[in-house]
């Protein structure tokens, strides 16, 4: 005789007539998150260096175990501040979901992967079982310098990958400086991401050229160790938020940038 499951069967928070849980395989269910930030006109990245096993002692993306009782945003803002002490709860994004069955050698554990971009990360003090965090550079870890827990060099990569496309895009370029920015500060963005050479004239006539992109302020930046005239400070029009005002540069078959 054939049980018919009907919707009185399945409210909200009821578990379905006949339905035993223990018919499926158990797996475990985590969330990284990837903080991008520039730091001394480097792309860097947020890593914390584990405390236990599996890999103890190695660099990884911050994140954890999600809790039966909390949603995957949830969880991954309370893994970012118990491990780095980095409130970002308003920026992350979720980019990907990875679940090798090998992924962590605990068991099968399927991990939703976040994304967030900081101005300034601020103080970064390791937490729980992580033994230390720290902005690290993304060439070092994209390098083989620093050699990463799990699958996270591919995460991170993915990440990468993201932003990449993101800044063509979106406005994700200036979530990487202040309310107030000088051109060159905003163009070393683009060149950190994309790992290419803008030249200063074309790019500040691709900014300021068409209106809606940037807004002078009427201030200057202070003056750096070098000297010089100040740099002009602008602040951020609405136009990235329907895009970006750079497209990336491709490379032709000589490996010269187009």
């Amino acid at each position: 005789m054939t049980t018919r499951t009907t919707a009185a069967d399945t409210r909200a928070g009821d578990v379905p007539v006949g339905y035993d849980p223990a018919q499926f395989p158990a797996f475990a269910v985590t969330v990284d998150v990837v903080i991008l930030t520039m730091a001394h006109g480097e792309l860097q990245v947020l890593l914390v260096r584990r405390g236990q096993a599996p890999f103890e002692g190695m660099w990884a993306i911050p994140g954890g175990f999600k809790l039966p009782t909390e949603t995957l945003d949830e969880a991954a803002r309370r893994e970012l501040a118990e491990e780095t002490g980095v409130d970002a709860a308003a920026l992350l994004t979720q980019f990907g979901a990875y679940g090798d069955p090998q992924r962590d050698p605990r068991m099968n554990v399927v991990t939703v992967a976040y994304l967030a971009v900081l101005r300034e990360v601020g103080a970064v003090v390791a937490g729980t079982d992580a033994a230390d965090a720290a902005l690290i550079p993304i060439a070092d870890v994209l390098d083989g310098k620093i050699e990463l827990a799990f699958d996270h060099l591919q995460i991170l990569r993915d990440a990468i990958a993201r932003v990449r496309v993101e800044l063509e895009v979106s406005g994700i370029a200036t979530a990487f400086v202040g309310a107030t920015f000088t051109l060159a500060e905003l163009r070393a963005v683009y060149e950190a991401v994309w790992g290419v050479h803008l030249d200063g004239a074309n790019f500040r006539r691709s900014i300021v050229a068409e209106s809606g992109w940037v807004i002078p302020t009427g201030r200057v930046a202070q003056p750096g160790p070098a000297g010089g005239k100040p740099a002009e400070l602008f602040r951020a029009g609405r136009s990235w938020k329907h895009g970006g005002p750079i497209r990336r540069p491709r490379r032709t078959s000589k490996g010269k940038q187009s």
